[in-house]
């Protein structure tokens, strides 16, 4: 019994030798990179996908619509255009209200809002130190999935209006009255009426 024992040990430690001591971060990611790319290259059903809280399993674009069938689901529904338009806004102005979306959009956005929220795309994370307190949207982890984005920093930049200028339009929207823009404000070329 004592043999056996030993001989286990020894074995064990034989096992332990062979293992490297330290595994780095970077070392995983790279092994996992090739998997990923391993499975592209040999057209595999699946696909290791990195995603905003680690590696997962997925179907191959290509089999996707015979596992759709073959499960009996529903085709995923699109987003319309609204739903895009409200989702980028929260995504690049994060923390949001609604008022603040609807001056950008310059349209209401309940609807939109509502569908996001029921596709689990943007939550609600607080209220805004405003009047009437209201409701602040940010995106969530299921919107990184759904744009295949590990990290919300690599959303592509704004490059059509900074911050700022996006701050001093909403400002400005809100202060105008009421009156009709000429061809001249909105950037089109003016009209030579007289």
């Amino acid at each position: 019994m004592l043999l056996d024992e030993i001989e286990e040990q020894d074995i064990m430690e034989d096992i332990v030798k062979q293992v490297p001591a330290l595994v780095t971060a970077t070392q995983i990611r790279d092994a996992m990179d090739a998997l990923a790319e391993g499975m592209v290259e040999k057209k595999e059903v699946y696909r290791l996908v990195e995603g905003p809280t680690g590696y997962r399993l997925s179907i191959s674009p290509e089999f996707a619509d015979w596992v759709r069938l073959l499960r009996d689901a529903p085709k995923p529904q699109k987003l319309s255009q609204a739903a895009m338009e409200t989702l980028a806004i929260v995504a690049y102005r994060q923390p949001v209200t609604r008022s603040e979306i609807e001056s950008i959009r310059g349209v209401s956005s309940d609807s939109s809002i509502n569908t996001l929220l029921e596709h689990e795309l943007v939550l609600v994370t607080g209220r805004a130190d405003l009047p009437g307190r209201p409701l602040q949207y940010e995106t969530c982890d299921k919107f990184l999935e759904y744009c295949g984005l590990s990290s919300i920093e690599e959303l592509p930049a704004s490059d059509v209006l900074s911050p700022q200028q996006i701050n001093e339009w909403i400002r400005e929207a809100s202060n105008r009255e009421a009156a009709a823009l000429s061809d001249a404000d909105v950037g089109l070329p003016g009209s030579d009426k007289v």
